[in-house]
């Protein structure tokens, strides 16, 4: 349960910082996103997704981490 918590901390942590730093391209970046089609939208996730279940996959796997 405390290595659930701290990963979704690292998240929240990793998912703000753009909104810190960049806050005006943030924006912009935001307002294209929501002009995409609802297609392109769920491709980008599944690909997201994808890419992090392998990562996590892997680090499991490793005996290195």
């Amino acid at each position: 349960m405390k290595m659930l918590l701290l990963l979704m901390g690292m998240v929240l942590i990793l998912e703000g910082m753009p909104y810190v730093v960049f806050p005006e391209s943030m924006r912009d970046w935001l307002r294209k996103l929501s002009e995409m089609k609802t297609e392109h939208l769920r491709m980008v996730g599944l690909f997201s997704m994808s890419i992090g279940l392998i990562l996590c996959w892997l680090v499991q796997r490793s005996n290195y981490f």
